[in-house]
């Protein structure tokens, strides 16, 4: 095992189809009911001409990977926490129906500070990147 419990270049990643119900949910849950996400008829007047997955939907699936890359690392010293994910871009829509992959790669460890960063990309099905961003977890001691 390496100094620390992760190591840089290991990766995890996820796929999923995001659903109606997945993207109703929601928008049930946070109250986040813009029409971009839920009024079919509005939507397809747009430019996009459907609805489309909110960006913070994406978020969560960022939160999915981050648990999967450390799973098998819980040690009985430190608990890893997240301190957040930055450098967040949208670059394409994630539409109903697509099918994305969640890709989290650690890419810094910094020992001293007891701290972990990933990149995070998200494609969909035609392998274009619809959302990027970066992780940052704290690894704090136990007990």
């Amino acid at each position: 095992m390496s100094e620390f419990h992760v190591e840089i270049g290991a990766k995890v990643s996820f796929s999923k189809t995001v659903s109606e119900s997945d993207v109703y949910m929601f928008a049930g849950i946070t109250g986040d009911f813009s029409p971009n996400h839920v009024n079919k008829a509005y939507m397809e007047k747009s430019s996009y001409g459907r609805l489309m997955a909110h960006g913070a939907l994406m978020v969560g699936f960022m939160s999915t990977v981050s648990t999967m890359a450390i799973a098998h690392t819980r040690m009985a010293e430190e608990t890893p926490v997240s301190l957040g994910y930055d450098r967040i871009r949208f670059l394409k829509p994630v539409f109903l129906g697509d099918t994305i992959t969640v890709e989290y790669e650690f890419t810094a460890i910094d020992i001293e500070r007891r701290r972990s960063t990933a990149d995070i990309r998200i494609t969909n099905q035609d392998g274009e990147l619809t959302t990027v961003g970066q992780h940052i977890l704290k690894w704090v001691p136990n007990g």
